[in-house]
């Protein structure tokens, strides 16, 4: 299993379609109020983290996505950020914008965004999270997607495809993923 460095990982916050129960996949909607206040709650989280990471020669990497920016700002307002490409949402095709209700696909959020029509896949995700966490050689703190989560966490704590899939997609915490455990922050450290 390979090595990684610390890695502080935070899912954006709740967004319109989120509470829609929505498909957004690489499109975008705005957060809510609640998705505001839970990146103001991961702020109280990862506070302390930021100058520890950068002073280790770390950085901060965000998907290019609004929803995942619009998070950043809230939680680390003034901090220099970097774009991945590769922390993007897997791409859902033909079934971004489609209410997950109407969809004819059952399974887990994983399962069912992986095999859009027209989309992205899981083995193109799991090789960009691969691609992306190869790059690394210091701590960092990542503001990225629940399923590109789950794939990441998953690659770091040595699980397998659905074992990634019954991981939470919880919003407003972080999680630390160090030596290949994964731990949930919910107050400030």
């Amino acid at each position: 299993m390979p090595d990684y460095p610390d890695i502080w990982f935070l899912r954006h916050g709740q967004t319109l379609w989120n509470l829609e129960g929505r498909i957004q996949g690489r499109l975008d909607s705005d957060l809510t109020t609640q998705g505001k206040a839970q990146a103001a709650q991961q702020a109280t989280l990862i506070a302390p983290i930021v100058p520890r990471v950068l002073a280790a020669g770390g950085a901060v990497y965000v998907s290019p996505l609004g929803r995942a920016q619009a998070t950043a700002e809230i939680a680390m307002p003034g901090t220099t950020f970097e774009i991945s490409q590769d922390l993007a949402e897997v791409g859902t095709g033909d079934w971004e914008g489609c209410l997950k209700s109407e969809l004819p696909h059952a399974g887990t959020d994983l399962d069912i965004y992986a095999a859009a029509p027209g989309g992205e896949g899981f083995d193109e995700l799991e090789a960009r999270v691969r691609r992306f966490l190869a790059r690394l050689r210091a701590p960092a703190i990542v503001v990225s997607h629940g399923l590109l989560g789950q794939v990441m966490r998953g690659l770091i704590c040595n699980l397998d495809r659905p074992a990634m899939a019954t991981l939470p997609n919880r919003q407003g915490c972080v999680f630390l993923l160090s030596n290949g455990e994964e731990t949930l922050l919910e107050t400030p450290q």
